[in-house]
């Protein structure tokens, strides 16, 4: 199975701007501004035509030199999943490096990311809802072939949901 993905942007790189892609009209609204100092770690949206368990599209968050915009589209290199519990629900975040970025060529798998930034990620998600009361549990990190079956299981969501 092929482990590039086209990614949606919704929110750059290094932004407490929390974009979405308004489902009725397509449009990019701002939902809100993060409640913490924290800013994102890395392009963060979605994989189109998925449905995850929390009835949203599959989130991504990838790896990146610099930031996007919201809207664009970034091939993505999937090197697994980060399992969250967020606010009693699965929300599970596929972790990526950009393809098309040579200074990522090296990195293949999780494998190959350093501790600091496997720690960041986690950090990230654990802390960002914090100041909105709202409890999120960090579980474990999931290899490339998990993220991958994960994916085409949103795809397949989406499908029989539509």
């Amino acid at each position: 199975m092929n482990n590039i993905v086209d990614a949606v942007i919704e929110i750059p790189m290094g932004t407490k701007n929390k974009f979405e892609v308004d489902k009725k009209t397509g449009r990019i609204k701002l939902d809100r501004v993060l409640y913490s100092a924290l800013s994102y770690p890395g392009e963060y949206g979605y994989i189109e035509n998925t449905v995850s368990l929390d009835n949203d599209p599959l989130d991504i968050l990838i790896l990146s030199s610099y930031p996007t915009f919201p809207g664009c589209i970034v091939p993505a290199r999937v090197l697994g999943y980060l399992e969250i519990i967020d606010n009693g629900e699965h929300d599970e975040k596929v972790i990526a490096v950009v393809d098309k970025d040579p200074r990522f060529d090296h990195i293949k798998s999780f494998d190959d990311l350093t501790s600091h930034q496997k720690a960041e990620i986690k950090d990230f998600f654990q802390n960002y809802k914090t100041l909105q009361n709202v409890k999120v549990e960090i579980k474990d990190f999931h290899k490339e072939n998990e993220a991958l079956e994960l994916i085409e299981n949103c795809k397949n969501n989406y499908i029989n949901k539509n």
